[in-house]
């Protein structure tokens, strides 16, 4: 069980390592051609079919781009797609998604307090929410109302919300905000691969046969990357969101992942009218931040516990270790001074990502960490503030690893 905790959790590292580059890559060309796209500029004597061009200088170079609408009267003997970006970043995304919260269901998937399942279930549940976003988005896209952008943006909002409200509903408040991450990043890498993609090789198979390319192709792919455009900001919050229990961690966390959608927006119209150069909406900036005040509010409220909580069965041979009142002793006088619902520790007023440590619940609940970061590693205490000892530390590691074999017979 050691190795295998070890191991897991360096392969945890790699994908999202992976993940992160891809995702810059993917981010950023994201942002340059939605920037040059409203940035391009119209004169007298473009070639023909020629929209705008956009003159930009970079690395000591001079870089000349003009964007044709449909396509050139002839097709060019090399031709650059940025997809890759897309699909990596969605399949490390997905990798990380199965390494952390399928194979750890039962610690930041499933909490029994909000709905007891198996862990089956629960990744059940979670692929069909990836599958059912999708679905549900492509749809309105395609239905009469996908031609009226306001109008469709308004809907996709609301569902949004319903969104974050129904998977508070179902998984952890951690996993809640990561599915809904993962389900907004889906439909936008299902809208490079699924329309976007296929639409300018329809338009590239036309000028090669010697067809004029229909201009719907270029309209509707122009539509999707506008709204991975606008997308792009939450989605970044909703990944980083694990790191910050204030915001999945509240009564009213849904809400808070509602907001975020609307300060994403708010940010990108700035951003993209000023690229347009259609003016300087500093409007949007007091409410990103009046939105940013209330989300703060939100989070100091309470979440209100109606039932006792349930533990695992992992948990529960945790606690019945016969090293368990020793490694709670170590616990509780190395850890919970700062990991309590009141830390103690001079410069501590919150415990550090929401991790509490002053019951044999919570003490279980988080083995796994504990053996890894304090045991099997000297990540905590930070600085080894509070003085834990070799010998303490190999105790952890006892105790763990005794469960876990436990749990295996």
């Amino acid at each position: 069980m050691n190795d295998y905790a070890v191991l897991w959790d360096w392969l945890s590292f790699g994908v999202r390592w992976t993940h992160v580059i891809t995702a810059i890559a993917w981010i950023g060309s994201s942002f340059y051609f939605v920037a040059l796209d409203l940035g391009l500029r119209q004169r007298p004597g473009l070639p023909k079919g020629a929209f705008g061009e956009e003159w930009q200088v970079h690395g000591g170079g001079f870089y000349h781009i003009q964007k044709y609408l449909v396509a050139p009267e002839q097709m060019p003997e090399h031709l650059t797609w940025f997809k890759w970006e897309s699909y990596a970043t969605w399949m490390s995304g997905f990798a990380l998604l199965a390494i952390v919260y399928y194979a750890g269901a039962d610690l930041f998937l499933i909490d029994r307090n909000v709905l007891d399942v198996s862990a089956p279930v629960a990744i059940l549940i979670s692929l069909a929410c990836l599958a059912g976003g999708w679905l549900v988005y492509d749809l309105l896209c395609r239905w009469l109302i996908g031609k009226a952008d306001t109008g469709l943006m308004i809907v996709l909002y609301v569902i949004l919300v319903f969104m974050a409200w129904g998977l508070t509903h179902l998984f952890t408040g951690r996993a809640a905000f990561l599915h809904l991450g993962a389900i907004t990043a889906t439909i936008m890498s299902a809208n490079v691969f699924m329309v976007i993609i296929p639409n300018q090789k329809i338009v590239v198979a036309d000028l090669i046969a010697g067809r004029k390319p229909d201009p719907k192709y270029g309209k509707i792919a122009k539509q999707r990357s506008l709204h991975n455009n606008y997308l792009t900001l939450p989605v970044l919050f909703l990944m980083l969101s694990n790191h910050y229990p204030l915001a999945f961690g509240t009564e009213f966390n849904w809400i808070i992942a509602s907001l975020v959608f609307m300060m994403g927006v708010l940010i990108r119209h700035y951003f993209n009218t000023r690229h347009a150069g259609k003016g300087n909406p500093t409007w949007t900036w007091l409410a990103t931040a009046v939105l940013f005040v209330i989300i703060i509010w939100l989070s100091t409220v309470p979440k209100v516990l109606t039932d006792e909580p349930k533990i695992s069965s992992a948990e529960q041979a945790l606690v019945a270790s016969t090293h368990f009142p020793a490694a709670r002793d170590t616990v509780l006088s190395r850890c919970s001074m700062c990991h309590a619902a009141e830390p103690v520790y001079e410069g501590i007023h919150q415990a550090p990502k929401g991790v509490k440590l002053d019951t044999d619940e919570a003490i279980a609940s988080h083995g796994r960490e504990i053996y890894l970061q304090a045991g099997r590693s000297h990540a905590m205490p930070p600085g080894n503030v509070t003085e834990i000892t070799p010998q303490e530390r190999q105790l952890l590691v006892t105790w763990f690893e005794d469960a876990g074999k436990k749990t295996q017979q």
